[in-house]
């Protein structure tokens, strides 16, 4: 007879305490015993608070978490099981032998990823991508399965050979461990990053949509679980993308085993030089854009850890070469007075809102300075919560230039009062070149959060936990305040380079070690060192001081 355990269940908002099952039981069968509604809805458990997919037998007393797709944690599956879905149905459709074709996800482009499909004699149409997306929905209806299995690592690379995706066959070269976990739905198996749902059934929300020379794998809005109306590419951000892109295939980079590969070969150096040049030129290429178009004030925003303030500073460096004397502003001097700033549905001030912004007050200023007018400039005083007017003035100047940063610079509320032409806006953010391998990609906002887990240690001393705890809240201010006119701007920066993982590796699994495994962040951590652990470390010696790596690691020539 089956030993019996206590289990401590919780699941949205309800929570039953001393359930008991039999040794041996799954997370599904525990899911399907309790009376919710739409237990399709959770897609994982955290056991102990270590994630767990629904087949995993629990045989010991323990805590258990439902996971729900709307989650972070739970969405990330779903994105994850969904490009297994679609390369599953367009190997049906297609009819031809895996390695005579390949599909390649490529990267995130709003609420979908563009992906692009290798082969000379298959066009993308509307009437394939149909037939793909109607086997998709086949799929999903026979709610099949998404199984996992053990394999031999070399066989693995023998075999992703064979299938032409060398990405990930470089990638197993470097793993340590001599298994690995390969998931299969039906007859097609592939190697993943992370954890799937349990089945097909959970995947019915998803469109494929014609794009440039590929398509786009478009996914639901993670809080509702549906598909946009219609889905609009955001133009200027495919266009930076594609550049990267083009940028790693000069370098012979395009997945983190070909990264390594270099690494080993000894050309880490020449490496690091020739991506800072190719940065520095692409600053160089805006600052004299600024120049020659006469704009009088630049307005830089972009997410957290983006490198905002490098990049300030290079383009005020730039400027400065083409003759003009650049005045760095910052949007924060404008903040209102603490007790007219708004507060949050917890009824703490909200500091991420553009209604935190005295407006008025910024609009006027800067348009007395565009009329050549002297003004008082402000500096706001955070531990009173009020603006200081203590005598600092500025007139601009022939050849003075206006360089403002802020979250909401690129918002148009914050320069309607400002005529079009006398504004150049910059969007910076580290929109991530590098994918793992053809089907796994690497997520901007993971390389955002581990550059401010590092710096945030080293300048604040925040620990890892706490840097960890506060992203979900900055994440949410991000989706609030900038991503939604990232295409107002009238360039985009990308600030990510290409060996940065390798480099900041180091620096940031000892402070993810450091993660308590009984903290809410530990499930985090332990995800960010699985991650980190496909890179070969760098040294960071032959890194410039005004690489915008320096901003993280430390050792610039900045102030940060």
């Amino acid at each position: 007879m089956a030993k019996e355990i206590s289990i401590d269940i919780k699941i949205a908002d309800k929570e039953e305490k001393g359930k008991v099952f039999s040794s041996g039981t799954t997370l599904k069968e525990m899911l399907d015993s309790l009376s919710i509604n739409n237990k399709e809805d959770y897609v994982a458990a955290l056991v102990n608070k270590t994630l767990k997919e629904l087949n995993w037998k629990i045989y010991k007393n323990s805590e258990i978490e439902f996971i729900p797709t709307s989650s972070v944690i739970g969405f990330d599956l779903y994105k994850r099981s969904i490009i297994l879905l679609m390369l599953k149905a367009a190997k049906d459709v297609l009819c031809k032998p895996e390695g005579s074709y390949r599909i390649e996800v490529m990267y995130s482009l709003g609420n979908g990823f563009f992906c692009r499909l290798e082969d000379a004699e298959i066009e993308i149409t509307d009437e394939l991508l149909g037939k793909i997306k109607e086997r998709m929905h086949e799929l999903v209806k026979e709610d099949l399965p998404i199984g996992k299995r053990i394999a031999y690592t070399p066989d693995m690379r023998r075999r992703f050979m064979e299938r032409d995706l060398p990405g990930k066959a470089s990638l197993l070269k470097y793993r340590r461990a001599s298994r690995t976990n390969v998931y299969y739905l039906d007859d097609y198996e592939d190697y993943y990053y992370g954890y799937m749902v349990p089945s097909t059934g959970c995947l019915k929300q998803f469109d494929l949509v014609a794009y440039d020379d590929g398509f786009v794998l478009v996914i639901p809005d993670k809080q509702t679980l549906k598909l946009p109306d219609e889905y609009v590419a955001p133009n200027k951000l495919y266009n930076v993308l594609r550049k990267s892109e083009d940028w790693g295939k000069r370098l012979n980079i395009t997945c983190v085993g070909e990264l390594n590969n270099n690494i080993v070969a000894g050309k880490t150096n020449e490496l690091i030089l020739v991506q800072e040049a190719l940065m520095e030129k692409q600053i160089a290429d805006i600052a004299e854009h600024i120049v020659e178009e006469d704009r009088k004030i630049v307005l830089i925003a972009g997410p957290s850890s983006s490198g905002k303030t490098t990049f300030s500073n290079r383009l005020s460096i730039q400027l400065k070469a083409h003759g003009l004397s650049p005045h760095p502003i910052a949007m924060d001097n404008f903040f209102k007075e603490r007790e007219d700033t708004p507060l949050d549905a917890d009824g703490k001030y909200d500091f991420e809102s553009i209604r935190a912004l005295d407006l008025q007050l910024f609009n006027d200023t800067m348009s007395a300075l565009l009329r050549g007018e002297e003004v008082q400039m402000p500096t706001f005083d955070f531990t009173v919560g009020k603006k200081v007017f203590d005598g600092q003035t500025l007139r601009l100047n022939d050849g003075d230039v206006l360089v403002v940063e802020g979250i909401h610079a690129l918002n148009p509320l914050s320069t309607e009062a400002l005529p079009k032409e006398s504004s150049y806006k910059i969007y910076i953010s580290a929109l991530t070149q590098l994918n793992i391998d053809e089907h796994n990609r690497i997520s901007t906002t993971d390389t955002r959060l581990l550059r401010r887990i590092v710096r945030d240690a080293r300048t604040r001393g925040n620990s890892a936990t706490r840097t960890i705890s506060m992203w979900p809240s900055v994440r949410r201010g991000e989706q609030l305040n900038i991503f939604l006119f990232q295409e107002e701007a009238d360039v985009m920066f990308n600030s990510a380079l290409i060996y940065e993982l390798s480099a900041i590796k180091q620096f940031a699994e000892p402070l993810l070690f450091g993660v308590p495994e009984d903290s809410d962040e530990y499930y985090e951590a332990k995800r960010l060192l699985k991650f980190l652990d496909y890179f070969i470390g760098i040294d960071v010696q032959s890194i410039p001081q005004n690489s915008l790596m320096r901003e993280f690691i430390g050792g610039g020539c900045f102030k940060v």
